[in-house]
Parts: C-alpha cells; structure tokens; sequence
C-alpha cells in the first residue's frame, strides 16, 4: 500500500537546529525540504545590499516597491545539500553571517514581507509530500499539517551551538556573548511582533533539544511521521 503523503511543519525558536532536523528527516522519507527562514535572510540581504536599513529602521515604503523584484529559490548541489538563491544569486553563505542575523528579525516582522513569503511558502507546498520549517508554519503557513512540533532549548545552548557553527565557518571575530545577545533579541522580537508572532500551534508536539544528540531528534521526529503516515 502507497504512504500517503502529508505535510510536516516545524516551528522554534532561533539556533534550535530546527533546519538541520527538518533536512535530515527530508532526506530519509524523500519529501522536499522547504528553508523558510534563509528565505527572510534572503529579503534581509537584499535590504542590505540595497541600503534599506539604517540602525534599527527599515526603509519599508522602498522596500514594499521592490518586493516584486524579489525571487528566492532553492537548488539541490553537488553534495545533495539545498542552497538559497536571491535573483539566480547564491547567496547561502552570505545569508548566513551576523550582518544578516542582527537585522533578520525586523525584516521578518514587516507585514508585507510575511503575506508575500507565505504565498510562495504556499505554492511550494500545495502537493504535500513537503517538510517546511520557521517559525509561523504550523500557525499561518500551513495550520492543517498534519504533522507539527515546536522545537526549543536555552538560550545558551542555542548561543553555544550558533557560535560553534559560525567558527567551524572561519569567523572568529565573533564572540559568544554577541550571538547570545542575538538569539535572546530575536527570541525577544520573534515572540512579540504584531504580524505571525512565533508561538507553538495548539496541537504541535513539543521538543526540547537542549540535551538530545543528533541521531536521537532525528529518530524521534522519524518516528512520529511514522506514525502519522500508517495507512
């Protein structure tokens, strides 16, 4: 008998390791991974590059008339890994470091910016057979997933995590009390913003990662798809 396909849905907090999971699980089951977050970090280099921030303001009237000229997509590379494209760029490295990371968040809450990611969020997903993460998927994007979980740990734990990701990529400009600072600011701008606030669905499972490896998430998130997709 053929596995239904369904649609998986993970939210979290920043740094949680909610991509590395949902990619992992993506792989295994064969379904289509969608990074919902490089997508803003994408619209937040774009800003960037386009001198469109300035300390803690976007310039949201410019921004609004470029949206249109604004593509995101994704490509599969030579090693199987999903890359970030912004107009045919890729831009997957540089949507990574702590210039896009300080600013992410108040791109991100822009309501105009979300209606317009949605949208795309949307059309990727509307055969199923998708595993999409960020932080609105299981409450806006996609509220009839039939498979949610909220991802979470310390703020310390995620601080120590990003930072260990940002010096195996050759930053050691950066300490771990800035990423700490981050990931509390966004935790803080993320949980308050008026438009697709971060919370955890009514009916998403929750885990706390803080003290499980790797191989334990991913056979625990495994499992619960599994049980889903039983015919």
């Amino acid at each position: 008998m053929e596995q239904k396909l369904i649609t998986i849905a993970i939210d979290g907090h920043s740094s949680c390791g909610k991509s590395t999971m949902a990619k992992a699980l993506a792989r295994r089951i064969g379904y289509a991974y969608i990074d919902t977050g490089a997508m803003y970090r994408a619209v937040t280099l774009y800003c960037l590059e386009h001198d469109m921030i300035k300390g803690d303001e976007v310039n949201k009237p410019r921004l609004r008339r470029h949206m249109p000229k604004i593509e995101i997509t994704f490509q599969v590379n030579a090693e199987g890994k999903s890359e970030t494209y912004l107009n045919g760029r890729n831009v997957e490295h540089e949507i990574r470091g702590m210039e896009v990371s300080n600013k992410v968040s108040l791109v991100s809450a822009i309501g105009f910016v979300r209606r317009a990611m949605v949208a795309q969020q949307q059309a990727m997903g509307r055969n199923k057979g998708i595993v999409m993460d960020g932080r609105d998927i299981g409450t806006v994007v996609f509220p009839d997933a039939e498979l949610k979980v909220f991802v979470t740990a310390s703020a310390e734990v995620r601080a120590q995590r990003r930072y260990q990701e940002l010096q195996s990529k050759g930053d050691t400009s950066t300490t771990f009390e800035e990423v700490l600072a981050n990931v509390v600011e966004r935790d803080r701008i993320d949980s308050t913003r008026k438009e697709s606030p971060l919370r955890q669905a009514p009916d998403a499972l929750l885990l706390d990662n803080s003290h499980l490896t790797l191989d334990e998430q991913d056979q625990w998130l495994y499992e619960e798809f599994v049980q889903r997709t039983k015919g």
